[in-house]
């Protein structure tokens, strides 16, 4: 074993039996390859990219490449998700050589870790000539080798705003520089099939966040039409698990057909808030039950017993991708029985398969389909009642065979960013369906983000990441990022809307003081993606892109803007409009790339309302607010008496509960019903 073993990522473990002298990214490796004057190559992965395995299977499980490797390089293997810091660095710095990103991530840097030359995925035999040629290059042309270093270095030194030519001012809030970011978006859209662009698609939640408020704005049609249409083929298709529930990553062609198979918690935490959001807007049966599988599959694969989620579920099992998810129409038939014709009509199975899996494994059969229930029930002439009944029972079947089968591989590390997200999304879902069960799941993993990642010993600054070790004993690592801070500060700010309970916002704004403190650049808005405290790399830098996770500044944010509204704090209000101010220029130019900055955008151009609810009945009124569809709004409540700003010198009215909304700090008078609130808001 190599010294992989004494780690606990779950994927720097799939490692540590490899010929390959794998170091983790730390002072060890870095001192040695100054010491001896080796360049190093920095592979970066995850455990449930397939790729990745696909690599260490070719090359770094191979005794005469590994050799090579050895003799030649300082080895190091990193986790992205454990060190998104690291990757951040250099998945840049590759991008800059004109590479497409992507992982296995493999970069080659200096002895001093400044980056010269890298690339993804190679074959052995291109990967064994590049590291022989790579450390030739590095002996015999040094001088080169630096030249590119040094400008390679002072591209990731470069200020965000100084790249993109950004400059503090005021932002223009204009309901037609939204529809101007909708218009450029609209031109990537995929209008028959559903998404933006074509393959691969990705699920990119905060593109349709940004078309659900957009659409609540204007009242577009066409974006509402977008909206719908992505997320019924999301639903319906083979990128979601039919059987068992959860989005796969992504799916490898534009029909949502063939996903690759890895199951990520980012993607189905933030898709369970869009979709009960979309619930809210349209009360979409479809919907209703994406949300409750997905929380299904979440409760039963990757809740660990601290109540925390665990990372995420491999694309492969016994070596072949999709394995565990897919099936020959004569399994399908054998446990069927009479059920097989219908269903097989349903899921669009064929007799010899509707997808090659690739590598010589023969064809096999996707479950997706492309038509909701009704409408297949009209068609076999059944109620909906009867087709749900029957449908439930052939995958009760399908389940109970699939449970035998070798199960994909399990990242259990718990990430508190992705946690965060989590509580998000749980909250969410209780708040539209005021379901208990998704209230006790959130509020279990609010406690254990507040118990098992917070340090309680250090100005109570959070952990980016907790595992249970062999010994059965767990323990947090890392010291937190700023898309862990926003992820979570957003958890607490939704949870304390959806239950009144203080303690949820107090630590909220804790946690608030904390990042600026300690993430902030006095040079401008925008925070630092690293604690000051943290690691020092070859460059500090600040996330402004939302991807498939949003942003953690955009995140962040929409934290100090609902946090400026519930606690009357106007130095956050202030810090929103000077990022926005920031980054409007960008918003007009590559709305594509900033939809969560879009998002915080469209609601600030009408007032948020903010509304207090005080009496007895203030839950129920919560509840019937959160069932509409309503995103610009802030909710205070208590049942009796709160020093909250938006609820102090507040009561009921004659005992009834009474609301309060007021915009800008102004107020209407009280009204005490939810119907006669509405009539306020209009």
């Amino acid at each position: 074993m190599n010294r992989l073993a004494s780690e606990t990522s779950p994927y720097l473990l799939q490692h540590a039996h490899n010929p390959v002298d794998w170091f983790p990214w730390g002072d060890e490796a870095l001192a040695k390859a100054r010491d001896e004057d080796k360049p190093i190559l920095v592979s970066i992965g995850y455990s449930a990219c397939h790729w990745c395995h696909v690599m260490e299977r070719e090359s770094f499980e191979n005794e005469q490449i590994a050799k090579i490797m050895n003799e030649r390089f300082v080895c190091i293997k990193v986790d992205r998700e454990e060190r998104p810091d690291v990757d951040a660095v250099y998945m840049e710095a590759v991008q800059a050589m004109g590479v497409q990103g992507g992982w296995p991530l493999n970069v080659f840097l200096m002895p001093d870790a400044r980056p010269f030359y890298g690339l993804t995925y190679a074959p052995p035999q291109n990967w064994a000539n590049l590291m022989v040629g790579v450390r030739q290059a590095f002996d015999e042309n040094r001088d080169e080798l630096l030249r590119s270093a040094e400008g390679f270095a002072e591209h990731l030194n470069t200020s965000e705003s100084t790249r993109f030519q950004l400059q503090t001012a005021e932002p223009v809030y204009a309901q037609e520089t939204v529809e101007t970011m909708y218009r450029k978006l609209a031109t990537r859209f995929d209008t028959e099939l559903g998404g933006t662009g074509r393959a691969p698609k990705f699920p990119m939640p905060s593109i349709y966040t940004f078309l659900l408020r957009y659409a609540d704005l204007t009242g577009d049609p066409s974006a509402f039409q977008q909206l719908t249409l992505t997320l019924n083929r999301m639903a319906l298709g083979g990128i979601y698990d039919q059987l068992g529930g959860g989005f796969a990553r992504y799916s490898t062609d534009k029909h949502w057909f063939a996903p690759h198979f890895e199951k990520m918690l980012y993607d189905n935490a933030q898709l369970l808030t869009l979709y009960s959001e979309a619930f809210a807007m349209t009360g979409s049966a479809l919907y209703r039950f994406t949300v409750y599988h997905t929380i299904e599959f979440l409760e039963r694969e990757l809740l660990s017993p601290d109540g925390g989620f665990y990372s995420a579920l491999d694309a492969d099992s016994e070596g072949i991708e999709g394995k565990f998810y897919t099936w020959s129409a004569d399994e399908l038939q054998s446990i069927l029985g009479d059920d097989y014709d219908w269903f097989a009509q349903l899921y669009t199975i064929t007799p010899e398969g509707n997808w090659d899996i690739g590598h010589g494994h023969g064809r096999t059969n996707i479950l997706h389909r492309t038509e909701t229930n009704p409408a297949f029930a009209d068609q076999l002439g059944w109620t909906a009642a009867e087709l749900n009944e029957r449908l439930t029972t052939a995958k009760e079947k399908l389940l109970a065979v699939r449970s035998q089968r070798v199960r994909p591989g399990l990242d259990d590390k718990l990430l508190c960013s992705w946690n965060g997200l989590a509580l998000k999304g749980l909250v969410s879902a209780y708040r539209v369906f005021n379901e208990p069960e998704f209230l006790s799941m959130a509020l279990r993993l609010a406690f254990f983000i507040k118990q098992k990642l917070t340090d309680g010993r250090n100005g109570g600054r959070l952990w980016h990441s907790y595992k249970t070790g062999p010994d059965g004993v767990g323990r947090a690592r890392q010291l937190g990022f700023l898309e862990d801070y926003a992820a979570v500060i957003d958890g607490y700010v939704a949870l304390y809307q959806a239950t009144f309970a203080d303690e949820w916002l107090t630590e909220a704004d804790r946690l608030t003081q904390y990042v600026l403190a300690h993430f902030n650049d006095p040079d401008e808005p925008l925070l630092f993606f690293t604690d000051k405290s943290g690691e020092e790399l070859i460059a500090r830098k600040k996330e402004l892109f939302d991807n498939v996770i949003p942003a953690s500044n955009s995140i962040m944010a929409q934290n100090l803007y609902t946090l400026s509204l519930l606690l009357e704090r106007p130095e956050y209000a202030e810090r929103v409009d000077q990022m926005l101010g920031l980054i409007q220029p960008l918003l007009d130019n590559e709305v594509n790339y900033l939809t969560n900055w879009a998002s915080l955008y469209t609601l600030r151009v009408r007032p948020t309302a903010e509304i207090a609810i005080v009496g007895p009945d203030a839950q129920e009124f919560r509840r019937d607010i959160d069932a509409k569809f309503f995103p610009n709004k802030v909710l205070a409540g208590t049942d009796s008496r709160s020093s909250l700003p938006l609820l102090a010198q507040r009561g009921p009215i004659d005992g009834q509960t009474a609301i309060y909304v007021c915009y800008n700090r102004a107020c209407q008078l009280p009204v005490t019903s939810v119907a006669a609130m509405w009539e306020q808001v209009g």
